[in-house]
C-alpha cells in the first residue's frame, strides 16, 4: 500500500514482510548460541505468524495523518508495535494459563516438549515462555531503533516507549490483582484502558505522530480518538471470548470464566444480578473443571440480564465518540477515511 488509498491486506503484507524475516534472523542468531535453544527460537517465530496488524496500522496512520508521505522506514518502525503485541500475548497467555491461541498451543504449553524429561516440566516451560515474551519486547525496541528513520525523529518518539511499557504492565498487574475478586465495572474498565486500549490504539497513534512531528493539538486528538476506540476493541474481545465462535477466534470460550477474570462483561453481569444469580455465578466462576453445561449456565445468566446487549451499547458509544473526535481533526481526507475504516474493523469483528 503505497498510495493514499487504505488497503488493509496490502498493508498487512508489508508488515509481515518486515516482521517475519527480522524475527527469523534473530531466531537464527539465538540458536547459534546453542542448538538447545531451538524450541525457544521456534516460539519467537510462532509469535509473529498471525495477527491483523492493527497496532502497526494505527502507528502508520499516526504518521500519515500528520502530513507525512508513505515511507518504508516508517513501516519498519510501525512493525515494532506488533512485536510489543506479540510479547504481551505471550505474557498474557502465561498469566491467564491459556492453552490455545490461533488454534495452536500457547508458548508455555508448546515449550513443555523441550523440558519433558524434567521433574518440574510445567514450571520450566512457563519460565521459558516468560523469557520468550521478554525477548520479543527487546526485539521491538531493536526494530524501532534500526528502522531507518532519522535519529532526530526517533528521539521524539522514544519517551513514549516507557509510557507504553509502564501502562501495559500496570494494566496486567491490575488484572492480576482483580482476578477472583468481586466484579466491579469501574475497576474492569480501568484494566481495559491500561492493559489494552492504550497500547492497541492510543500509543501507536501517538508514536506515529511523534515520529512525524505532530503538534500538541493533533496529539490530543489522537488520544481522544484512541482511548475510547481501544476500549471498544477490548469490550469486543470480551464478548468474543465468551460468545464467539472458537473456529473463528482460535481460543477456548471458557477461559475467562475458568480464570474468573475481571472483564467488563462479567462485572456488568454481576452488577445486574440478583442474589440467586450471584450465588449461581459464585459456584461457576474460577472453576478449572468447568464443563460445557457450566459455561452454558453462565451464558444463560448473561443473556437473561441482557448483559451482552449492554456491552454492545458500550462499544457503540465508544466508537461513536472516537469517530466524532476524528471528524473534528484537521487531517488529510485519506487519513480520515483510513482511521474511520480502522475504527470499524477494530470494533466490529468476529475474531
Amino acid at each position: 500500500m503505497r498510495s493514499d488509498r487504505w488497503e488493509p491486506a496490502a498493508f498487512k503484507t508489508r508488515i509481515d514482510e518486515v516482521l517475519r524475516p527480522f524475527v527469523a534472523q534473530e531466531a537464527e542468531r539465538f540458536t547459534a548460541i546453542d542448538p538447545a535453544l531451538g524450541p525457544v527460537a521456534d516460539e519467537l517465530e510462532a509469535a509473529v505468524t498471525d495477527g491483523k496488524r492493527l497496532r502497526a496500522a494505527f502507528c502508520y496512520w499516526g504518521w500519515r495523518a500528520a502530513g507525512q508521505p508513505d515511507s518504508d522506514a516508517l513501516v519498519r518502525a510501525a512493525a515494532s508495535m506488533e512485536l510489543v503485541h506479540a510479547a504481551a500475548v505471550v505474557h498474557d497467555d502465561l498469566i491467564d494459563d491459556s492453552a490455545v491461541r490461533h488454534w495452536r498451543p500457547t508458548a508455555h504449553i508448546a515449550l513443555r516438549g523441550a523440558v519433558r524429561h524434567r521433574a518440574c516440566a510445567v514450571d520450566a516451560a512457563r519460565s521459558l515462555a516468560m523469557l520468550v515474551g521478554d525477548l520479543l519486547m527487546g526485539l521491538a525496541g531493536q526494530l524501532f531503533a534500526t528502522s531507518g528513520l532519522p535519529a532526530a525523529y526517533l528521539a521524539r518518539a522514544r519517551p513514549l516507549w516507557s509510557a507504553l511499557a509502564r501502562e501495559l504492565i500496570a494494566g496486567e498487574c491490575l488484572e492480576i490483582l482483580g482476578t477472583g475478586a468481586e466484579p466491579d465495572v469501574t475497576a474492569s474498565l480501568k484494566v481495559i484502558r491500561y492493559k489494552t486500549a492504550k497500547y492497541t490504539v492510543e500509543q501507536p497513534l501517538l508514536i506515529g505522530g511523534a515520529l512525524a512531528g505532530a503538534g500538541g493539538r493533533l496529539r490530543e486528538g489522537y488520544s481522544a480518538y484512541g482511548l475510547p476506540l481501544g476500549e471498544a476493541f477490548q469490550l469486543r474481545d470480551d464478548l468474543l471470548g465468551l460468545f464467539g465462535d472458537p473456529e473463528r477466534t482460535g481460543k477456548d470460550n471458557a477461559d475467562d470464566v475458568r480464570g474468573h477474570r475481571p472483564t467488563a462483561l462479567l462485572a456488568e453481569t454481576w452488577r445486574l444480578a440478583g442474589d440467586d444469580e450471584r450465588e449461581q455465578l459464585r459456584a461457576l466462576l474460577g472453576r478449572h473443571d468447568l464443563d460445557d453445561s457450566g459455561l452454558h449456565a453462565v451464558r444463560e445468566v448473561m443473556r437473561r440480564l441482557k448483559t451482552p446487549d449492554r456491552v454492545e451499547d458500550m462499544i457503540t458509544v465508544r466508537v461513536d465518540e472516537a469517530l466524532n473526535t476524528l471528524h473534528e481533526l484537521d487531517i488529510p481526507a485519506h487519513a480520515t477515511t483510513a482511521l474511520t475504516a480502522l475504527a470499524h474493523s477494530a470494533a466490529a469483528r468476529l475474531s
